[in-house]
């Protein structure tokens, strides 16, 4: 997946990062497939359990957006894994109409309303986020989670 091999970390740790690429259907039954998946690579990376958990969450935010958000006729979204020795990296890309980032607002903790959390709950369980948005290309989102050696 070009998504993929354009984004990989530093060309220094290229040599030490494992990539692995899916296409996924868009459809909400296909989340459990990238949770389950996410958990096992960050399980053999050595993550806790309570990190695990919280990949799992943002990454089944980061995919619910990609299916919500897509063109109504793409039938695809993509996920990416850079597989690190201390590090996951996690790629969703998405083929819709795209946001603008700088719209995307902190909720308003007393206004809240159903949905509208998704990038707010990526933000606060992963090490680092990153949007790249084209108008009417889609979304992608990098999300990294760091090993800590405090465990």
């Amino acid at each position: 997946m070009d998504v993929i091999k354009n984004q990989t970390l530093d060309k220094e740790l290229a040599s030490e990062v494992d990539v692995i690429s899916m296409t996924i259907p868009s459809r909400p039954e296909y989340v459990g497939v990238i949770r389950l998946t996410v958990s096992a690579i960050a399980n053999r990376i050595g993550f806790n359990i309570e990190d695990i958990e919280d990949i799992k969450v943002a990454v089944a935010e980061a995919c619910t957006n990609a299916i919500q958000h897509s063109y109504k006729n793409a039938k695809n979204f993509y996920v990416g894994f850079e597989v690190g020795i201390d590090s996951l990296g996690i790629i969703v890309k998405d083929e819709g109409t795209g946001i603008k980032v700088e719209d995307v607002k902190e909720p308003q903790l007393g206004e809240l309303k159903e949905g509208g959390l998704g990038i707010f709950i990526i933000k606060s369980l992963m090490d680092e986020v990153s949007f790249s948005c084209e108008i009417e290309k889609g979304t992608e989102i990098k999300m990294v989670k760091f090993l800590h050696e405090n465990y």
